[in-house]
């Protein structure tokens, strides 16, 4: 009988965590298969580029990278988790209009009215979703390599500011000065 207990508390504190980590919004956005090739033979790897975020304005992305797909996952979740940034928003959109680009790849968002959704696809719609951008319109230039265009849609994130607080802070730094 004491078994039974242990094991249902075990389970509960299962769940438990299970429903923590679920609070998150976890995204695989793309698998690679490497092979470097050695004396012996070929040596297999896997990259996964993971995109993580709480849906309320904080996202992180990771290339998780092992032996096995799910161990990659795995890695590349818990290096999103740590990585994780907060997203200026304004609503459910961003606040202004913002460009970034990234090695080959440049990433436009642009802000968009109440109703119109995520356009945006692979990578960016990622990326957005789960930092909790309801409501923008983006296009990517240049080339449309997945890693690429994550990175070129976080740090495109990171660019945006509030214009209410960047216009005050640049008021009272202009009568200081």
């Amino acid at each position: 009988m004491v078994s039974s207990e242990r094991q249902s508390d075990r389970r509960g504190s299962r769940r438990r965590d299970e429903q923590e980590e679920s609070a998150y919004i976890e995204q695989v956005v793309k698998i690679r298969r490497v092979s470097k090739v050695v004396k012996g033979g070929r040596n297999l790897t896997f990259n996964a580029m993971v995109v993580v975020g709480d849906g309320a304005g904080n996202v992180g992305i990771a290339l998780g990278k092992s032996g096995v797909v799910p161990d990659a996952v795995r890695k590349g979740t818990a290096n999103a988790r740590k990585g994780m940034v907060p997203v200026q928003l304004k609503n459910t959109t961003i606040p202004h209009e913002v460009t970034y680009r990234f090695s080959g790849s440049s990433v436009l968002l642009k802000p968009a009215a109440p109703g119109t959704g995520v356009i945006a696809g692979g990578g960016v719609r990622a990326v957005l979703e789960a930092a909790g951008v309801k409501d923008v319109l983006t296009k990517t230039f240049g080339s449309t390599n997945a890693i690429n265009v994550v990175k070129a849609t976080l740090e495109a994130l990171k660019q945006l500011r509030d214009p209410e607080t960047e216009t005050a802070r640049r008021k009272a730094a202009a009568t200081q000065a």
